[in-house]
C-alpha cells in the first residue's frame, strides 16, 4: 500500500495533542454546565435548501450522497429539495432543533453543543475543513431579555479564563451593538445598512482606505459619509467613556437617532457589568460588525492576546428572527468557540503540553509468560482503585520493559513479587514500584499503593518560555 497523503484541512492530533484538546473541551463543558446550559447534539446533516437559505455559503457546503444512488432516492441530483449537506456551523441545526422541539423545551432554553462541523474553504493557519465548535445559546419564545446579551460573553470569559492556569493566553472579548451601527449609519443617510456592515467587517483585512473606496463605490456613500463610518469604527475602550465618544461623534455628523441611543444604552450596560465581573476582558470595539445579516443587537469577537493575527477564536451575537415557524419567533443570543483553531495555535506555538500522551500511570512488568496472570492481577487491582494501569506487551528483560514505559511517557513500572524457590507463592499483589524518572523504587501492595495525584492522569501544563 502506498504511503497515505495527508488531507489538507482535516486535522488529526497525536495522542498528546488529543489530551490538550480533551482538556479544553472538558473545561468548557464544565463551565457551561455550571451556568445552567444543557448539552445537546444534533445530526451532522441538514436539508441542503435549509443550509443555503441565506444564499452566502453555497461554495462551502459539502453535499452528502450515496456512491450508488437510487434514481429517485433521497438526495438524488434531480431533486435538490431532498439533497443533504453536512452542517457548516451549529447555528442552523440548532434553529431547526428549536422549531422541531419547541413544545417540549422550557424557555428561555440554555444549551451548549460541542460537535464537528464541515466547511469547504481554503485551509490555512487556524482554518480547517473539518473542525470542532463549542457553542452556547439562550433562546426565548417570543422575547428574550437583554440581560442575556450581558451574561453570554461573561460565561465565555469565565470558560476561557479557566484555561489560563495551563498556559492558554489571555483573551479579549470585543463587543459592539448592531443598533449603534445601524442608528449611526441611518443618521448619516446610509440606508444600505447590511452593505455598510459587510464593508466595515473587512477593515482588518484590507484597511480603512480600501473600505472607504468600497463604501463609495458599492454603497453610494459620499466621502464624508465614508469618513464618518471609519471614525465610528476607530472608537474602542474598556469603559463607558466609549459611549460618550460615540454620542459626540454622532452629534458632530448630525447622525444622532433614537436607535443609536438605544444601542448605546445596551452597550453601556454590557461594559459596566463586564468591568465588575471580568475587568479588562471585555472591550467595546465599534469596528466589530459581524457580516452575517441575522444579528440584531450585541455582537462579539474574541482574540487571543499576543496572537491577534490568528483572528477571532470565538464569535457570535444577538439574533431576533433566526428561528421562526411563521407563527412563533424564537429570539436568541449565542457564542461559538472554534475549538480546533484554538487547539491548533496552542500546539503549534508550543504554549501548552501534555505530561504524557497515554492515560496509563503504571506499566506492570511481566517476569515471564508463565506468570503473566500475576501481572494481570496487579493491573486489575490497580484499575479497581481508579489507577490507570497496563501490562507489558512481552516478558523481555526488565530494562527493555522500562524503555517501553519511557517511550510512552508512563511514569511508574511495577515489578511483581517472584514465586519462591520452594514453590511457595507470595502475595500476588505484592511487589515493588519504580518511578522511572527519579529512579526511586519502593516495596508496594497493589491493594493500597497509588501514584501521586499529579501523576494519576495526564495533565496539561504550560510550556515554560525560554
Amino acid at each position: 500500500m502506498a504511503r497515505p497523503t495527508p488531507l489538507s484541512g482535516f486535522p488529526e492530533w497525536l495522542p498528546d495533542g488529543r489530551v490538550v484538546e480533551q482538556h479544553v473541551l472538558d473545561t468548557l463543558r464544565r463551565t457551561f454546565e455550571l451556568h445552567g446550559f444543557a448539552g445537546i447534539e444534533t445530526r451532522a446533516v441538514e436539508p441542503l435548501d435549509q443550509l443555503l437559505r441565506k444564499g452566502e455559503t453555497s461554495k462551502e457546503v459539502y453535499v452528502l450522497r450515496r456512491l450508488q444512488e437510487e434514481p429517485d432516492g433521497e438526495g438524488a441530483g434531480n431533486q435538490p429539495e431532498k439533497q443533504l449537506g453536512l452542517h457548516f456551523d451549529l447555528t442552523v441545526p440548532f434553529a431547526r432543533y428549536v422549531l422541531e422541539n419547541a413544545g417540549r423545551l422550557a424557555f428561555p432554553f440554555k444549551r451548549y453543543q460541542i460537535q464537528k462541523v464541515w466547511r469547504g474553504e481554503r485551509p490555512q493557519d487556524g482554518r480547517f475543513r473539518e473542525f470542532v465548535q463549542a457553542d452556547i445559546d439562550v433562546v426565548g419564545a417570543g422575547e428574550l431579555p437583554y440581560h442575556y446579551e450581558v451574561e453570554l460573553p461573561l460565561v465565555m470569559a469565565e470558560a476561557l479564563g479557566a484555561l489560563r492556569d495551563v498556559g492558554v493566553p489571555e483573551v479579549r472579548i470585543l463587543v459592539n451593538n448592531r443598533k449603534v451601527a445601524e442608528g449611526f449609519y441611518r443618521g448619516l443617510g446610509l440606508d444600505d445598512v447590511e452593505g455598510v456592515l459587510r464593508q466595515v467587517d473587512k477593515l482588518d483585512k484590507i484597511g480603512p482606505e480600501a473600505v472607504a473606496e468600497l463604501l463609495q463605490a458599492e454603497q453610494g456613500a459620499t466621502p464624508e459619509q465614508a469618513k464618518g463610518c471609519l471614525e465610528l469604527a476607530a472608537i474602542s475602550g474598556a469603559d463607558t467613556s466609549v459611549v460618550d465618544r460615540v454620542r459626540a461623534l454622532a452629534v458632530s455628523y448630525g447622525a444622532a437617532t433614537e436607535l443609536l441611543e438605544t444601542g448605546l444604552g445596551e452597550l453601556a450596560a454590557l461594559i459596566e457589568a463586564a468591568a465588575r465581573r471580568a475587568p479588562g476582558v471585555v472591550v467595546a470595539d465599534l469596528k466589530i460588525a459581524r457580516g452575517l445579516d441575522y444579528y440584531t443587537g450585541s455582537v462579539y469577537e474574541t482574540v487571543l492576546v499576543g496572537h491577534e493575527q490568528l483572528g477571532s477564536i470565538c464569535s457570535g451575537g444577538r439574533y431576533d428572527t433566526l428561528a421562526s415557524d411563521g407563527k412563533n419567533t424564537y429570539p436568541g443570543v449565542g457564542l461559538s468557540i472554534g475549538v480546533s483553531r484554538l487547539v491548533s495555535r496552542l500546539l503549534s506555538a508550543g504554549l501548552v503540553a501534555a505530561t504524557r500522551g497515554v492515560p496509563t500511570a503504571v506499566l506492570v512488568a511481566v517476569t515471564d509468560e508463565a506468570h503473566r496472570d500475576r501481572s494481570d492481577a496487579v493491573a486489575a487491582a490497580l484499575r479497581a482503585r481508579g489507577v490507570p494501569a497496563d501490562v507489558a506487551p512481552t516478558a523481555a528483560k526488565f530494562g527493555k520493559q522500562i524503555k517501553v514505559a519511557d517511550r510512552r511517557g508512563i511514569p511508574f513500572v511495577w515489578f511483581p513479587a517472584q514465586p519462591g524457590e520452594d514453590g511457595a507463592d507470595p502475595a500476588v499483589l505484592a511487589g515493588a514500584v519504580k518511578d522511572i524518572r527519579s529512579g526511586e523504587q519502593v516495596d508496594a501492595d497493589a491493594a493500597t499503593w497509588a501514584p501521586p495525584a499529579d501523576d494519576l492522569f495526564p495533565r496539561v501544563v504550560p510550556v515554560a518560555a525560554e
